[in-house]
């Protein structure tokens, strides 16, 4: 019977496949153009984040390729030989390179921790003006199951799931859980601070360009966790100042199928739970629903915010996000239909 050899030509083009392969996944999985990627930081927070993340990596690749080549150099230099007797040499050791490989990963340690040491430091030093005079916007963030609130205690605003800043500003976060562990987390803005009852943690971050920031929580707090999202829709100055004006004014009465709808809220329980500014319902179980209409999403980045899925949710919450708090009221089709169109208005 034949045996079969691999020539060396066939392993080599073998390896460089593979090599090629593990580059295109390497860069794959590093492109800055996902929403939250870690790799695009937009604010000072999550640069110095993203710096120190890459010092480690090169330095860890450097090791990586370090040892490894080493590894490969000895395993083929002194690979054992036709002719060779079957045990080496044998030989005590090498002072100068046990001294070497002992002092190498020592100073590169020492290295990692003081720039990490500093960094946290950085980070949890108040944050720097950017203007004489200016303060960082204070925002009280609580964290329930499933969702977000945010309150703006300095400026009289609440809202659910989607925080408003103004860009180049930078913002303090009071960080509080009102039912068990959650972490905050903007990947490009800035890195996970949990989110623990009966204890207030704080974290700050700045939006240097514009635009919408996907978050999330980042600790498995339940069956509902991987749908426990928010946005952070950074705006110029003018622009958040105008949302801040249209948060505190009530909300327009509503008109013909909404007047329906604003009666179905009260008569079906809604106000036992929600807020609505301007009415009577004052409920602090599930989101604020004074603006919920100009929001992007809804319950808590499950579903864009359509009247389309607006129904859905209305109809049936467990089928949209099992585990929610909100139950199934059995609405019927014309009271969802005039629901829709009470909180759609409620701009």
């Amino acid at each position: 019977m034949e045996t079969m050899v691999v020539g060396r030509r066939p392993l080599l083009q073998l390896i460089g496949v593979g090599l090629v392969l593990t580059m295109v996944l390497f860069l794959v999985g590093c492109a800055t153009s996902y929403p939250q990627s870690t790799f695009d930081a937009a604010g000072p927070v999550a640069k110095k984040q993203l710096d120190l993340y890459l010092f480690l990596f090169w330095a860890a690749l450097g090791v990586f390729v370090v040892v490894e080549g080493l590894l490969l150099y000895t395993t083929i230099r002194f690979r054992r030989r036709p002719g060779q007797q079957a045990t080496p040499p044998q030989v005590h050791g090498n002072t100068r390179l046990e001294v070497a490989w002992t002092l190498a990963p020592a100073i590169l340690v020492g290295v990692i921790g003081v720039l990490t040491v500093r960094t946290i430091f950085d980070l949890a030093a108040p944050p720097p003006a950017m203007a004489p005079g200016e303060e960082p916007l204070q925002v009280s963030v609580v964290g329930y199951q499933w969702w977000w609130e945010f309150q703006y205690a300095d400026l009289g605003v609440t809202t659910a799931n989607e925080l408003h800043v103004p860009v180049g500003r930078a913002v303090r976060l009071a960080l509080q859980s009102n039912d068990v562990i959650h972490s905050f987390w903007v990947p490009k803005l800035a890195g996970k601070t949990d989110v623990i009852p009966n204890q207030a943690n704080t974290m700050w971050f700045r939006a240097d360009r514009a635009g919408t920031y996907f978050g999330q929580c980042a600790e498995f707090c339940g069956i509902a966790h991987a749908q426990m999202r928010f946005r952070v829709v950074a705006e110029p100055e003018e622009a958040f100042a105008a949302w801040v004006s249209a948060q505190k004014q009530p909300p327009a009465s509503p008109v013909g199928l909404g007047t329906q709808g604003a009666q179905v809220f009260a008569s079906r329980g809604c106000a036992a739970c929600h807020t609505i500014e301007g009415t009577t319902a004052h409920g602090r179980v599930g989101p604020d629903l004074t603006r919920v209409g100009s929001r992007q999403t809804l319950a808590a980045g499950a579903l864009a915010n359509t009247p389309e899925n607006l129904a859905r949710w209305l109809r049936n919450p467990q089928d949209v996000k099992p585990g929610a708090k909100m139950p199934n009221l059995g609405l019927s089709q014309d009271e969802i239909a005039a629901l829709v169109a009470y909180l759609d208005g409620l701009r």
